[in-house]
């Protein structure tokens, strides 16, 4: 599938908007307003592009969540309908770009999942923001992971979102490299063959295509295809079932690329409540009506486990 739409995406390239004229200039100009953002030295690492929210409003104060993003999207693109709602919520809300993602650190060190947790953990610790709970999906679930297990004090819980414990079965692997093979070919034209991609995936064009098309283009090509080897080689079971930590997993039930029998074995290696939101992979933005009202009870669930365990330990 990923070699087929490649293939159509080259041809013909888009140079503007589905229904552009020759007097409108494109401007990949964000759908809906996002939080505030800007780059955060973190000496000794690098300066990373963040999210912040700051404190929720009127007095209410749920606690620090610290979003994750999954493959090749960065986290505006993961998580640019959820930001409102988490916020509404009570949640102070951080979001970071991992690494060779979107405005994420570029580095000449290959692109390891281990350097991307050590990294979550560090702007949490600049930012004075933790312990946090950390979400993480898709590939920021198995960063999130790793969050958890080296940096457990910095941590209140996690919410694993359309993740696994592992990506090791044949098909996974083969999926994530034939797309590190896409990735590959948008050097030749980043935002062209991002919004062919788009619109053949079922977008319509204008406005919202052009910035995720446009956000699409900033990552690294060869961070990415890294990313989605690396993803590859990923296998928690050893040790996940260690974690301390509170813990939830939101499954995406009708999920083609991490399947949904993947998800529910990740939480039952954590002992963790199930929370099945409507939708595939992209279920985040595509149905973010039906996954935010379950992202925040997990959230709940979470926070309440770390309230108790709190007081336990007092």
């Amino acid at each position: 599938m990923a070699r087929s739409i490649a293939a159509q995406a080259l041809v013909p390239r888009f140079r503007r908007a589905a229904g552009a004229t020759d007097d409108h200039v494109v401007v990949p100009e964000p759908p809906v307003a996002l939080p505030p953002g800007r780059l955060l030295h973190v000496p000794g690492r690098g300066e990373f592009f963040v999210r912040d929210t700051g404190p929720a409003e009127g007095g209410t104060d749920a606690g620090t969540v610290l979003l994750l993003h999954g493959w090749m999207f960065a986290a505006d693109l993961n998580w640019f309908t959820t930001y409102d709602d988490l916020h509404a919520a009570g949640y102070r809300v951080i979001a970071m770009d991992l690494r060779g993602h979107g405005r994420g650190l570029r580095t000449p060190e290959p692109f390891r999942l281990q350097d991307c947790a050590d990294d979550a953990a560090a702007v949490l610790e600049a930012l004075d923001a933790g312990p946090a709970i950390v979400v993480g999906y898709s590939l920021g679930g198995a960063v999130t992971q790793l969050v958890a297990r080296h940096h457990p004090g910095i941590v209140t819980g996690i919410v694993l979102c359309a993740t696994a414990n592992d990506w090791s079965e044949r098909r996974l692997r083969l999926l994530w490299s034939g797309m590190s093979g896409l990735r590959l070919l948008l050097g030749l034209s980043p935002e062209g063959i991002w919004r062919r991609v788009m619109v053949l995936m079922g977008e319509e064009g204008g406005r919202g295509t052009d910035w995720q098309a446009a956000e699409l283009g900033r990552g690294s090509s060869v961070s990415i295809a890294e990313a989605g080897r690396e993803l590859g080689r990923f296998d928690a079971r050893p040790w996940n079932g260690s974690l301390t930590v509170p813990s939830a997993v939101v499954v995406t039930r009708d999920d083609t690329t991490v399947p949904p029998r993947k998800q529910h074995a990740l939480a039952k290696s954590l002992g963790a409540p199930t929370f099945e939101a409507p939708g595939t992979h992209g279920a985040v933005t595509m149905l973010p009506e039906s996954f935010n009202p379950v992202l925040l009870k997990a959230l709940s669930t979470v926070a309440a486990a770390a309230e108790r365990r709190e007081a336990a330990t007092a």
